[in-house]
């Protein structure tokens, strides 16, 4: 049959036009611009170790303890003089000044500080907001943003607060356009989708509205983080393949490494 050769490279390539979006190829567009230092304030070297590698967003949860802003997941880890001043803000501070305005020596990188309240939203976040107004270059740095997560205020109030600060919005809750424009990111618990199995994956099933969420969320423009999910690479591979902007993590090294030799 003449025509041979020309069907089977035909059906060749109808194959791999059509395959399913799970195989064994990573995203090209994913860098560490894409990566969130998850309770970031447990590594070694708060801050500076995700900053070394160039992370995009970096967490740190906060209390409100006799008036000073301190940082901790929950109140066992809660130790006086560790705060948020002394452990990110000085440091980022030092950081802008020394690149002339930006957080990164590559002035097309930008960086995202997601603040986790722990306590009363209100009293905390006045108080954070507070402790910024000492450093009106951090609030006024283009490439820099100020995400507050955790316990928040009322969505109906997220437009009285300054414009500095911006919002994680919870990716299956729905927002009035006038919220939606005070929030940053989506964000939610992977396990509110899908129960993840660490050994072998994300399972079929279920996977229908997570992508729903994911694509709702990009149509309006804004970034997506899931937390509660593995973190290993196969993990990250079926992560950046649903599209997830932000890739959550607590190794920031391996992440780093990963990202940078694909």
């Amino acid at each position: 049959m003449k025509n041979r050769p020309f069907i089977l490279l035909a059906a060749a390539v109808l194959f791999l036009t059509v395959r399913p979006i799970f195989s064994n190829a990573q995203p090209l567009h994913y860098t560490v611009a894409n990566t969130h230092s998850h309770n970031d304030y447990e590594q070694a070297a708060p801050f500076w170790a995700a900053w070394q590698q160039r992370f995009g967003s970096i967490e740190a949860d906060i209390w409100l303890v006799g008036g000073k802003v301190i940082i901790g997941h929950d109140t066992t880890e809660i130790r006086s003089g560790r705060t948020l001043e002394d452990y990110y803000v000085r440091p980022l501070l030092a950081c802008i000044r020394k690149n002339h305005g930006y957080p990164y020596a590559d002035t097309a990188r930008r960086l995202q500080i997601l603040i986790d309240v722990k306590a009363d939203s209100v009293a905390t976040l006045a108080a954070m907001i507070a402790l910024l107004d000492k450093y009106p270059t951090l609030e006024h740095c283009r490439s820099l943003t100020w995400v507050i997560s955790g316990n928040r205020p009322d969505p109906s109030r997220y437009n009285s607060y300054p414009s500095f600060i911006s919002f994680d919005g919870i990716l299956h809750r729905q927002y009035t356009p006038g919220e939606l424009s005070r929030i940053a990111m989506m964000s939610d618990d992977l396990q509110h989708y899908i129960r993840w199995d660490s050994h072998t994956g994300i399972p079929a099933g279920g996977l229908d509205s997570l992508r729903h969420a994911i694509d709702h969320s990009h149509a309006l423009h804004l970034p997506v983080r899931l937390w509660d999910a593995p973190d290993f690479p196969a993990a990250w591979r079926q992560l950046m393949q649903l599209k997830v902007d932000y890739l959550n993590t607590d190794r920031i090294a391996d992440l780093a490494a990963y990202l940078n030799s694909h």
